[in-house]
């Protein structure tokens, strides 16, 4: 077993270019608007579909402008995450940061105004863009601001808050529904955004770095070819799945594929040659060679697959199926949040001294919670299915905690902060790309169930059970993944002398 060996931010030991001499006083206070603006951006990823329904009978949304409005937003999320990441690397990671809330506000009041669900879907792109802008910031600042100890808890805490956005947002979705109405209570979903943003605008400004960007040696350069290579690549990749929703799918959209890989290649062509020119890829080659960064970002894919694509058809079954309340049904979800909030604190404060098994144990557990949860919904229906299925969920969701901030800890442990901005946006983009490719596997299935049998209260049950093994199955193979990783390191040595930002293959944390 290897181990991820802590180091207090004391400490002598290798440091990356640009480590301030001294902690940055308002890092704490930096860190709580990161996360406030983390949690707002991601949980427009999961409160939207608990107002589904109340969008689809206000707008008369069909199936399709319905995934649009879900799948569009991670959609647009992911194509901008890398860019943004380089670009605050370069420039400033704070007015980066600043642009992207002040524009997640606006389009958050955009999409509480419209009137129909073809301009909501639109709003929705733009919101996502807005979305991508500040979320690598987010990392690279935890990534700059914090060392030791208090790095592993800082990334413990936004895992605390990637659990929480995701599961909790079919609750504050319910909630808001109760309170305005479920004809015109959707809207309330986008528009609270609107009064944290402008809250939130002036702190940003005032307690984060004002040097936002990293120091690097010679001219500044912005691989604006490659930018667009991989962002074209990410939309042909994410385009079927996007456009699945279960209902007579034209075959055709697989071919978007094809292009998708195509530039993919190019992009990586593209990147080694700009590298061996002596200039700066949007992807350096030694952040595709670290061991930790690699793995951490493949887990991240496989789990997001499975993790995202939960909430989408849960929801779905408790509302349509059991014909509970938005609220009701964001309270059987709650227990998910509740664990996942908890032992990502677990998760944060042990993979500095455990290491890939804290990641390997919460996979067990989260495939433990989706098994049981396959279990209860094809053989226990109504009130007793519900509650049975909450805890399952609550199983889930501390296996989850123990998932997402350790895997980013891991990932990020050997990456120098120069490029922290462009490797979060890696690693957030793999999370979108996952999510995309989840939501849409998952109601994929879902709604063929549903269109093959019918809608009985019974047919719900299969169809949530069929959306819950393919979730199931996308967990197990990031298991793998983590499991051959944990294997390939066994025996090695936790350290190399010299390695940037503590050592060799994420073993340890700066």
């Amino acid at each position: 077993m290897t181990d991820v060996a802590q180091r207090s931010p004391g400490s002598s030991g290798p440091q990356d270019p640009g480590t301030p001499g001294a902690p940055d006083p308002n890092r704490w206070r930096a860190l709580s608007v990161c996360l406030a603006v983390g949690f707002m951006t991601l949980l427009d990823v999961s409160i939207v579909n608990v107002a589904l329904p109340s969008m689809e009978s206000s707008l008369g949304a069909g199936s399709s402008e319905v995934q649009w409005i879900v799948a569009g937003y991670a959609l647009a999320f992911g194509l901008v995450l890398v860019p943004a990441g380089r670009v605050g690397d370069l420039y400033s990671r704070r007015l980066l940061f600043v642009v992207g809330l002040a524009g997640f506000a606006l389009t958050s009041a955009a999409a509480g105004l419209v009137q129909s669900a073809t301009a909501l879907a639109v709003v929705r792109l733009a919101q996502g863009v807005t979305a991508g802008l500040v979320n690598p910031q987010v990392l690279a600042l935890i990534q700059q601001l914090f060392t030791g100890a208090e790095r592993a808890k800082a990334f413990g805490l936004f895992g605390t808050t990637i659990g929480l956005s995701t599961a909790i947002g079919p609750l504050l979705g319910g909630g808001i529904l109760a309170v305005f109405g479920e004809a015109q209570g959707w809207r309330g979903v986008f528009l609270v955004n609107v009064p944290i943003g402008l809250v939130l605008l002036p702190l940003a400004w005032r307690w984060l770095p004002k040097q936002g960007r990293a120091r690097t040696a010679g001219r500044l350069h912005l691989d604006v070819v490659g930018l667009l290579l991989l962002a074209a690549a990410t939309v042909f990749a994410m385009l079927p799945f996007v456009l699945t929703t279960g209902e007579d799918d034209p075959p055709a959209r697989w071919w978007f594929l094809a292009p998708g890989l195509a530039l993919l290649a190019a992009f990586a062509g593209w990147e080694r040659r700009e590298e061996r020119r002596g200039n700066q890829p949007v992807v350096a080659g030694e952040l595709v060679r670290t061991g930790s960064f690699s793995v951490g970002a493949l887990v991240g894919i496989a789990y997001f697959a499975g993790f995202t694509g939960i909430f989408l058809v849960v929801t779905l079954y408790l509302q349509t199926g059991l014909g509970l309340s938005p609220l009701q049904a964001g309270l059987v979800q709650t227990p998910f949040a509740i664990m996942s909030a908890v032992f990502a604190q677990v998760g944060g404060r042990e993979v500095s001294r455990r290491g890939r098994p804290v990641v390997v144990v919460g996979l067990v557990v989260v495939a433990v919670g989706l098994g049981a949860a396959d279990v209860v919904a094809a053989a226990v229906q109504g009130t007793a299915g519900a509650i049975a299925l909450s805890a399952c969920l609550a199983v889930a969701g501390a296996g989850s905690g123990l998932v997402i901030s350790p895997n980013q800890t891991l990932a990020l442990a050997d990456v120098p902060r120069a490029v922290a901005g462009v490797a979060g946006g890696v690693l957030q983009t793999g999370q979108r790309v996952g999510s995309a490719m989840g939501v849409a596997a998952t109601t994929a299935i879902f709604f063929s169930t549903l269109a093959a049998q019918g809608s009985s209260e019974s047919v719900f049950g299969e169809a949530l059970s069929d959306g819950l093994r393919v979730s199931l199955g996308l967990v197990l193979l990031a298991l793998v993944l983590a499991v051959v990783d944990l294997r390939r390191r066994a025996g090695h040595h936790p350290a190399r002398d010299g390695a940037p930002d503590g050592g060799a293959a994420g073993h340890r944390v700066d």
